[in-house]
């Protein structure tokens, strides 16, 4: 009996050795696998969930919104505080680079941790350049929020790789010969968002 004791004794405290190993070792590779995370990875679950947040953008200050889609570099969020009259459904495209924190919900953030095997579908592939040009094809006029400067009104008339050309014009007219009082060439870094305007939803 003394050696069967010995024996148990011994089978628990390796038992025991080796869970605390597997705990550490477990520990570790999630530590690894967040510190791989980047902004977008948190972004994707965010918006899938169709999170609430107040978002901090660059030269917008901090903005009340509902997620609802993510790009390649741009995340597009319906603003749920009023801005005026018409600006509680309001959509605005926010490049990745102008986003300086977001505020949510202590669950939603433990969750956006956990990113699974999510595999980026046609509409996560699209830049910011590809969806201002379909802009620029409808010709919506548009509001283009700058991280310095005031807001800009006009319509786009294109977009190149890394930035868009503006006729500007007033918010409330469309874009004619007579309307259109200066062009402007806007880099998307300056891009604090892109507003459209009215009820030209693409």
């Amino acid at each position: 009996m003394h050696w069967d004791r010995l024996f148990e004794d011994l089978e628990s405290q390796l038992a025991s050795e080796w869970e605390s190993e597997r705990a550490a070792l477990d520990a570790e590779s999630e530590r690894l696998r967040i510190s791989r995370l980047d902004l977008r990875d948190r972004l994707r679950i965010l918006t899938a969930s169709g999170a609430s947040a107040t978002v901090d953008v660059a030269g917008c200050g901090r903005v009340r919104v509902r997620l609802q889609t993510l790009g390649a570099d741009w995340s597009a969020m319906v603003l749920t505080e009023a801005e005026g009259a018409d600006r509680a459904r309001a959509t605005r495209i926010v490049p990745l680079n102008a986003i300086l924190g977001l505020d949510v919900d202590h669950g939603l953030l433990l969750a956006s941790l956990d990113t699974g095997n999510a595999d980026d579908g046609l509409r996560e592939r699209m830049t910011l350049g590809f969806v201002l040009r379909d802009l620029a094809r409808r010709r919506a006029p548009v509001r283009v929020l700058r991280v310095e400067g005031p807001d800009l009104h006009g319509t786009i008339d294109r977009a190149g790789a890394d930035h868009l050309d503006l006729a500007v014009h007033d918010a409330g007219s469309p874009r004619s010969v007579s309307g259109v009082t200066g062009f402007r060439i806007v880099p998307f870094r300056a891009i604090a968002g892109v507003q459209i305007v009215g009820s030209h939803i693409p």
